[in-house]
């Protein structure tokens, strides 16, 4: 993939403390605990703390919060909790039918509806056409060279890649203008204009940027393939850069097709990569659209879930209890197609990106898998995470929780905090079953496939196709 992929990562707001915007204090003590909390001694509530059982055994001090002196986080704020048993027993809860802010948790309603829509093998494609002629013995192709689709992971060694393919054809030059149509877009940037001087740069090895090369040479490597200085791609474009439709008269010279699905959403959750969730959420409608599926497939009403946007930003609102449904629903999808969570979600201490830093204490590492969400200033700090826990005893339990109103540094240490308390009352953490796989790795699996020569683009009115 590329060499410093996580610096060109748009990360799900993972910036400063915000100021505390409100005094609310949170109601502590869970209304629902498990048999296991009630044998555990329980201590006096206090209106500032959340605590539903101090273990013998506190939490690890390396990779977990630093909690009070009392051995307890504080925390301002509003809080829900739900975390249930496989069989659906609920193990905790607190204010679960509330509606807060999920963040970038949201994302695994994007994950759910795209799998459901695409399939997890599902390949974005990115085509490439022209409308002119070559002219094989010096390589030159006299006319415009048109790329069209909307791949939300096409970056620099997708280009260069595309290059090469091109030479394969023959092509070295190109006379006319480089038109990319709207949609198109390229290292994260959401400007289709942007984006095609970006791959005009890139095709052109005389003038490939320094970052285009190293992410090159980076994909060669994991990929153990060798490039000779003599066979570098190389395709220089003479003219301009256009966004525009593929001319009707263009002919498809190849087609190249993104990794799966599931690899880019393992890329996605990691990083927490907005620009990504809302590129795939375009093609499955939008917000409205998303959440409309979503409310048939989980059976709730239309006012139990709102969404403004795919990614996380903004203001949404989703319960405990709801964004339980859709973890549920994400992981029912996940075993039809033979896959896991771990398989698209961050697993805490070993995956880059937002878990990386969490449960890093060499008992916890690997016990945790699940999904951020991290907003500093909207609705005064609001932070989630959701996901899956597993404990020495062999159980795995379910959670979400979900936070708001106050220091989203203090919220994560008490999400941490708990999930570690809940593992130590059933024997300690227990690591998942995990290989994990160099995520530059899950965007190298790309296709390319050369064109017949009966293939041609539609002649529909100017307006371009998404092949």
């Amino acid at each position: 993939m590329i060499g410093n992929y996580q610096r060109r990562v748009v990360h799900g707001g993972l910036s400063a403390i915000s100021v505390i915007a409100g005094v609310l204090l949170l109601t502590v003590l869970f209304a629902r605990t498990s048999n296991a909390f009630a044998q555990q001694p329980q201590p006096t509530p206090s209106p500032s703390v959340l605590t539903p059982g101090i273990p013998q055994q506190s939490p690890s001090p390396q990779g977990s919060p630093t909690p009070a002196d009392d051995g307890r986080p504080v925390l301002y704020g509003t809080q829900g909790v739900l975390v249930q048993a496989l069989d659906g027993k609920v193990v905790a809860a607190q204010s679960e039918n509330q509606q807060f802010n999920p963040a970038s948790a949201v994302k695994l309603a994007t994950a759910l509806i795209a799998l459901r829509t695409f399939g997890p093998q599902h390949r974005f494609a990115t085509g490439v056409w022209s409308d002119g002629t070559l002219d094989k013995s010096t390589g030159v192709l006299s006319g415009n060279l048109y790329i069209s689709g909307r791949d939300p992971s096409f970056h620099y060694e997708h280009a260069i890649s595309l290059a090469r393919e091109l030479n394969k054809l023959g092509i070295k030059q190109v006379s006319g203008d480089l038109v990319v149509a709207p949609g198109f877009t390229m290292n994260f940037n959401s400007s289709s204009r942007r984006s095609g001087e970006q791959l005009y740069d890139t095709l052109d090895s005389t003038i490939r940027s320094s970052e285009a090369i190293n992410a090159w040479n980076y994909q060669r490597t994991l990929l153990n393939e060798t490039i000779a200085p003599e066979t570098v791609p190389t395709v220089a474009v003479m003219n301009a850069v256009i966004v525009g439709p593929v001319s009707p008269n263009a002919k498809l010279l190849l087609t190249q097709k993104s990794s799966k699905l599931s690899d880019i959403l393992k890329v996605l959750l990691c990083y927490s990569n907005n620009f990504m969730a809302e590129r795939i959420g375009e093609g499955l409608g939008g917000p409205s659209s998303v959440q409309q599926q979503l409310t048939t497939l989980l059976g709730i009403g239309p006012s139990e879930i709102r969404l403004s946007s795919l990614s996380g930003l903004g203001s949404n609102r989703i319960s405990p209890a709801v964004m339980m449904k859709i973890y549920r629903a994400l992981l029912v999808e996940l075993k039809k197609n033979g896959l896991a969570a771990s398989d698209i979600l961050p697993v805490a201490g070993i995956d880059p990106g937002t878990m990386k830093e969490r449960f890093t204490g060499p008992a916890w590492r690997g016990s945790v898998i699940a999904k951020t969400g991290t907003l500093v200033r909207t609705d005064g700090g609001a932070s989630a995470l959701v996901g899956q826990m597993k404990s020495q005893n062999g159980e795995t339990l379910y959670f979400v929780i979900m936070n708001q109103r106050g220091s989203v540094t203090r919220f994560r240490e008490n999400q941490d905090y708990l999930v570690m308390l809940i593992q130590n009352t059933r024997g300690g953490p227990k690591s998942f079953d995990y290989k994990p796989v160099m995520l530059p790795m899950q965007l190298s699996d790309t296709e390319s496939s050369l064109a017949t020569s009966e293939e041609y683009a539609p002649k529909i009115k100017g307006q371009m196709s998404h092949p």
